[in-house]
């Protein structure tokens, strides 16, 4: 008998059509195997009994790096096939399968390049059929290599016979390459003169330069990092000062997890992910590296630092020959987008590397490294920054969400999502639109979906904010494409984005959703931030905030903390603002705070007013600084010994200015500053029960970037562990990342509900 059957999900380049022929041999199957536009088809001659087991072993036991979301089978008229075959892919429909990520190098591609011999020996794209990158160097599907920036390295012979011998580990790797036929390097110095371009000698003199104290812009498979030794804290002064980025943290990479095992004590979660086929960079506690690191260089007055391990053959190689910790952070001036191509790099960054290392594979999707970080008491997952290696697939589902929607996000950390077929597409992060640079490839980003699935959206969402260059640019293409246009509230996407996450739209029993950020446009004309909802019968309403205080100078108030401050203080600290501000200054705020009509609930300024207060920060060098300074006042905590300073008011309403007033009595009274900061923290984490509670809701959903806070989401579900279900983003972040997917949560299950 004959079986047609079609897998869908993760199910390209991850050597899902390699499996399928081994398997197929295994079991005494004829037939072939090929991709189409919504995954893996297989067409299967055998007897029954065979078919039966090769179609339940490709179910239990596919590719690590796969993901099946579908599948099905059903007999067909009798084919007669001499032996079973992979064969070319056809696309005769529209794309209806999930896209492939990049993969981190694999342990035994690892172990290649610095075998003496092995033909791949030190060569620095080394991949296989289950590592390297995908989404990165990808330019349609289905996945072959004539889709991909591999198309212009006509493999070898030796390549080539690896790609059709069905016993190899690389057979039908359409990133399959070596140093005979595959990419080329070249070090340059910043004149462009070209020092060297064999591999090896090329890292030996990359470890020669870092040791000296330069920095190096390396074009990484994804985009440029820009490295120098992390020992060093001359070097490290040296690279922020030319990238303008003076405090905000850099990530550093270690040779191997073993060698990063030696300075530091990992939990199970944190060395899980930092060997994953992700491989982000993972947020660990300073405070505990031992060795000659250069902790207060790399991130100045914070408790965590950002480290991973080398995820391309690449990078393995030149920490191989290096030998120690080296700062690998975004190849950008600050604020702008990573940087890709030879031509943009030499331009942008000649005033800050002082060597390249370029190669002659380009990159199609250029995506920053990914961040998380697990709270150190419930090791509860927090994304900081969801990008290389999880871009761009979402693996849940949305219910009732219609084909053909496309949400353009916020406006800081900007993202895309879009919903053509039966998945969705989360882009990788993308970047604050004030930036030109970042606006022009969150268009590109857009263009690039339509493109490749060959779909215009009906449907595009945006945030409530009139003046957003996503609102504006949705709004314009929205007319262009002939789409129906709608305006999602900025919380409650936030809201939505949990829900749908969790699958919490389709249960009855209501949802308490605690949105707490920096900024939002509010339904009455407020900068929301500190807001209350409550979902039921597929509807969500506001029922409490923090009480508004004034928003001034705009923009501004964000990046100085001492402003919100001003805003919130009483006469009693006015001798703080006189140390922190002229006569002048002050005279001026004073006018400005007299006419303002701008108000705000926001949680995030609250914290910036703490900080300022508490003389922890007054002013931002990067966004979240004085909350995340904060954060790392604290080095542990007993619930027992934390106070709450207030309690909601009237309708839901919660008292922002007695709650600085009394957090100032406390700084008079002499309290220590860490119990000050434990104390407020307490008070949020208990006035969200007090609010579930009047409610009789004993499920809550939290998000906002607020929630990035390890210790108040540890004390949150300290909290509420027995007798509150709590939900948290762990698959997205909590920050305005999310925005596009609970712009798309709340069109399915809110706008097409009502």
């Amino acid at each position: 008998m004959t079986c047609k059957i079609v897998i869908n999900g993760q199910v390209q380049g991850v050597g899902f059509r390699p499996f399928v022929y081994s398997t197929a041999f295994q079991f005494h199957i004829k037939g072939t195997v090929s991709n189409n536009v919504e995954g893996v088809i297989i067409y299967a001659t055998a007897s029954k009994e065979n078919l039966d087991l090769f179609y339940h072993h490709l179910l239990t036991h596919p590719p690590s790096v796969s993901r099946i979301n579908g599948h099905s089978r059903q007999e067909i008229p009798k084919q007669s096939f001499s032996s079973f075959s992979i064969v070319a892919s056809e696309k005769n429909a529209l794309l209806n399968l999930q896209l492939t990520p990049d993969f981190a190098l694999c342990e035994v591609c690892r172990q290649e390049t610095t075998d003496q011999e092995n033909r791949r020996y030190y060569y620095p794209f080394t991949t296989c059929t289950y590592c390297g990158p995908r989404w990165a160097i990808t330019n349609s599907f289905p996945f072959e290599r004539n889709h991909t920036n591999m198309e212009k390295y006509q493999m070898c012979t030796e390549c080539e016979k690896e790609y059709k011998d069905p016993l190899d580990r690389r057979f039908h790797s359409q990133t399959n390459s070596c140093g005979q036929c595959g990419v080329q390097l070249s070090l340059n110095d910043k004149k462009g003169t070209v020092l060297e371009t064999k591999p090896k000698a090329v890292f030996k003199k990359i470890a020669s330069f870092i040791r000296e104290g330069n920095i190096i812009a390396v074009k990484n498979t994804s985009g440029y990092l820009l490295c120098c030794d992390a020992r060093n804290t001359s070097a490290i002064t040296e690279l922020r000062r030319r990238k303008k980025r003076p405090s905000k943290p850099l990530a550093i990479v270690y040779p191997s997890i073993t060698e990063l095992q030696k300075v530091c004590s990992l939990s199970p979660f944190q060395e899980l992910a930092l060997t994953s086929t992700e491989k982000p960079i993972v947020l660990i506690n300073a405070l505990l590296f031992k060795g000659q690191l250069a902790v207060d260089a790399l991130a100045p007055n914070l408790s965590q630092l950002g480290v991973m391990i080398p995820y391309t053959a690449l990078l393995h190689l030149m920490m191989e020959e290096i030998g120690f910790p080296v700062v690998a952070t975004s190849g950008n001036i600050h604020g702008s987008p990573i940087i890709s191509s030879e031509e943009d790099a030499v331009r942008e960054l000649r005033e800050v590397a002082d060597y390249f290392l370029h190669h002659d594979l380009e990159i199609s999707i250029p995506q920053d490294d990914s961040v998380l970080k697990f709270t150190p008491k419930y090791q509860q997952k927090i994304f900081f920054r969801r990008s290389r290696g999880y871009a761009p697939n979402y693996y849940g589902h949305l219910p009732g969400l219609t084909n053909k929607v496309m949400a353009m996000g916020g406006h800081l950390k900007s993202t895309i999502a879009f919903n053509p077929n039966d998945y969705i597409y989360l882009s990788q992060y993308l970047g604050n639109l004030d930036n030109y640079d970042v606006y022009q490839r969150f268009v590109k980003t857009a263009e690039m979906f339509v493109q490749m699935f060959e779909q215009t959206p009906e449907v595009v969402l945006h945030d409530l904010h009139p003046v957003y260059e996503s609102t504006q640019f949705a709004r314009s293409q929205g007319q262009i494409w002939g789409a129906e246009v709608y305006g999602i509230q900025h919380h409650k996407a936030h809201f939505a984005s949990v829900l749908g996450e969790h699958q919490l739209f389709e249960q009855n029993e209501p949802v308490l959703g605690v949105i707490w950020d920096g900024t939002g446009y509010g339904e009455d004309g407020a900068i929301w931030g500190g807001e209350f909802f409550l979902f039921e019968d597929h509807l969500i309403n506001r029922i409490g905030n923090f009480q508004y205080f004034d928003w001034l100078a705009g923009d501004k108030m964000a990046s100085d903390p001492i402003l919100s401050l001003f805003s919130l203080a009483n006469p009693d600290m006015q001798y703080l603002l006189e140390e922190k501000y002229s006569s002048t200054a002050l005279g001026i705020y004073e006018i400005i705070k007299q006419k303002n009509k701008l108000k705000t609930s926001s949680v995030g300024r609250i914290f910036d007013a703490v900080a300022s207060l508490l003389g922890i920060c007054d002013h931002n060098s990067f966004e979240g600084e004085a909350a995340m300074l904060m954060e790392s006042c604290i080095s542990t905590y007993r619930l027992e010994d934390c106070n709450a300073y207030i309690k909601i008011e009237e309708k839901g309403v919660i008292p922002t200015y007695k709650l600085i007033e009394l957090l100032h009595t406390d700084l008079q009274n002499g309290t220590p500053r860490e119990q000050i900061v434990l104390n407020f923290l307490y008070t949020l984490a208990t006035l969200i029960f007090q609010m579930a509670d009047q409610y009789k809701v004993n499920q809550i959903a939290c998000s906002g970037g607020v929630f990035q806070n390890a210790v108040l989401v540890d004390m949150i579900r300290e909290i509420g562990k027995d007798d509150y279900i709590l939900y948290f983003n762990s698959a997205l972040s909590p920050n305005d990342e999310n925005i596009s997917f609970g712009q798309l949560a709340f069109f399915s299950n809110i706008i097409q509900k009502s």
